[in-house]
């Protein structure tokens, strides 16, 4: 390890030099030592090379093996280098890396440019985007962890009413900011646009519904997906590409319905100029005013529809003879056209040979377990024989294969078991597009669980809730942030095929140490493994260097 100086020739005639801190490495290939830069010092005129050469010294030392070993039996102040301290990094540095790829940093730089702030906006944004996808705290508990914890580059410290402030200026600038990370990552990722998946999710607040603001319109109390319909809540939208890359989100008052914001998503889509677009729903979103809404300004829909909804469509559609097509393993698909004329309408049976073998275990079990509570019923007499019987027809699972006779017995009806035979394994799909295959169709459905694993995301890892904001604008602040993080953290998870929860753990082990010594301090990085390796050459980007700083002593 030694001290490299480099020059580099001006425009004007003049020279600069820099000094470099740089060691040999063999290179195979070539058949000789190459020398491979460590840190950088800067221009060689604005540090003092005296200090340098002592600093690199006691590092040379510090890093041989007789030294290391050396070094662990040193005590104190006899040590040559002290470890005063080590901050989680390689999470926090791969963030960062793929937020400088996509052009997040320079998108909010531009946006942000003429706002002048003792610390950048930009990086506030960034650390509790980091933050959310790494260790979700409050803006308080934020203070603690950027300064003792985690090493974000750039940023040494914050304070929570910078937080605050930098997420009400992070609303001012939301449409500028959604359509301009929407078109970095299509260019980056080559994203497929031309179906999108659109699903709706509540998400609560742990305070006293009288508590809400006066006048407020935003929180309110509504049919709860996360069950619990005594809290106040949103409801958050999600567009997701096939790759399971979310391109945007929405927020609505926590009392509206889900068929109601068809209109307003379509809008905002068409407003992106994404081409031809079909929006992929799942069955609660099936009305027939809610599908024309769909298929305005030459949109298309793909569609679940309920196999037990007893329309006279979806009926003629169950009932239609004729072969399935193997597409894939344990996908067959059967188009069908029911109708003529404008009121024709195209579904997509889709069978699923393993699921329908499940389907078969679970109601055998079911009935098993049925006749054995029948067998009990008849061991009953009285009110005892009474509550039972009760109970039984009323269990959500055991009463639709139950019949009663006219003096009240009860019998299994074979015919309903009979009837649920007919939909092991199907599921129907119903779309507006009569130029997509069948396949297409079948797998674009299948695609909405994507949506389902975002939310899954936002409300588990990320912790989106509960939300503990009092104020609309900071609720809908706080769930673009989260969706800026669920887009950092679907991107890691589809370029290397594995979870955001086994990245983190992986990533988090590596840390980055703090040394110092009578000759300046050193923060170096730990080894890194095979596997952490391979993670960032799988997302293209640079893994953190050996030596992050070096700051000699004068």
């Amino acid at each position: 390890m030694y001290i490299r100086r480099v020059s580099r020739k001006n425009k004007n005639g003049t020279t600069t030099a820099y000094l470099q801190l740089a060691h040999n490495e063999w290179d195979p290939k070539a058949k000789y030592a190459k020398a491979k830069v460590i840190y950088s010092f800067g221009r060689e005129d604005e540090v003092d090379r005296a200090v340098l050469e002592r600093l690199v010294q006691s590092i040379s030392r510090y890093l041989s093996p007789e030294a290391a070993l050396e070094a662990q039996h040193a005590i104190g102040e006899t040590a040559e280098f002290l470890f005063q301290s080590s901050k989680r990094l390689g999470g926090a540095w791969m963030l960062h890396q793929l937020w400088h790829k996509i052009g997040l940093d320079a998108i909010l730089e531009t946006l942000f440019a003429d706002r002048k702030h003792q610390t950048s906006i930009e990086r506030l944004i960034f650390s509790m985007v980091a933050n959310r996808a790494l260790n979700p705290s409050s803006k308080l508990a934020m203070e603690d962890w950027v300064r003792e914890e985690v090493f974000l580059p750039d940023l040494a410290e914050v304070r929570s009413q910078q937080l605050y402030r930098a997420m009400d200026e992070l609303l001012d600038v939301q449409s500028q900011l959604e359509h301009q990370v929407y078109c970095a990552v299509s260019d980056l990722l080559n994203l497929e646009v031309d179906l999108l998946y659109f699903d709706t999710t509540s998400s609560y607040f742990e305070v006293d519904p009288f508590d809400v603001p006066e006048g407020e319109s935003f929180r309110k109390t509504g049919f709860s997906k996360d069950k619990r319909p005594d809290l106040v809540q949103v409801v958050i939208g999600l567009a997701v590409t096939r790759e399971g890359i979310p391109i945007r989100s929405w927020v609505w008052p926590g009392n509206t319905s889900d068929l109601s914001v068809v209109d307003q998503v379509k809008k905002d889509l068409i407003g992106w100029k994404l081409g031809r677009v079909i929006s992929v729903t799942d069955r609660g979103f099936v009305s027939e005013e809610n599908l024309r809404t769909l298929q305005k300004t030459g949109g298309h829909y793909i569609a679940g529809e309920k196999l037990r909804s007893g329309k006279e469509a979806t009926e003629a559609a169950m009932s239609r003879k004729g072969r399935y097509h193997h597409v894939r393993e344990n996908l067959q698909v059967k188009d069908i056209v029911v109708g003529d004329g404008e009121a024709r309408k195209r579904y997509v049976l889709v069978y699923n040979p393993k699921e329908a073998e499940r389907d078969r275990a679970r109601r055998e079990q079911t009935i098993d377990q049925l006749q054995a509570h029948l067998a009990e019923l008849k061991q009953l007499n009285g009110q005892a024989h009474t509550k039972a019987a009760c109970q039984l027809r009323s269990h959500p699972t055991y009463g639709k294969y139950l019949r009663q006779l006219k003096d009240g017995t009860l019998k299994l009806n074979k015919q309903a078991i009979r009837d649920a035979e007919k939909y092991d394994g199907k599921y129907l799909i119903r779309t507006s597009d009569d130029t997509i295959s069948a396949e297409d169709v079948a797998l674009g459905y299948k695609q909405l669980v994507d949506v389902e694993d975002a939310f899954r995301t936002l409300k588990t890892t990320l912790e989106l809730r509960p939300m503990f904001h009092r104020l609309e604008d900071r609720i809908r602040s706080h769930i673009l942030l989260s969706w800026l993080a669920l887009l950092l953290v679907r991107i890691a998870e589809v370029k290397t095929g594995e979870t955001w929860n086994v990245l983190r753990k992986d990533l988090d082990r590596i840390h980055l140490g703090h040394f110092s010594s009578k000759n300046g301090d050193v923060h170096q990085r730990t080894e890194m493994t095979a596997k952490q390796r391979k993670i960032f050459a799988m997302l293209e980007i640079e893994p953190p260097p050996r030596f992050l700083e070096i700051q000699p002593k004068a």
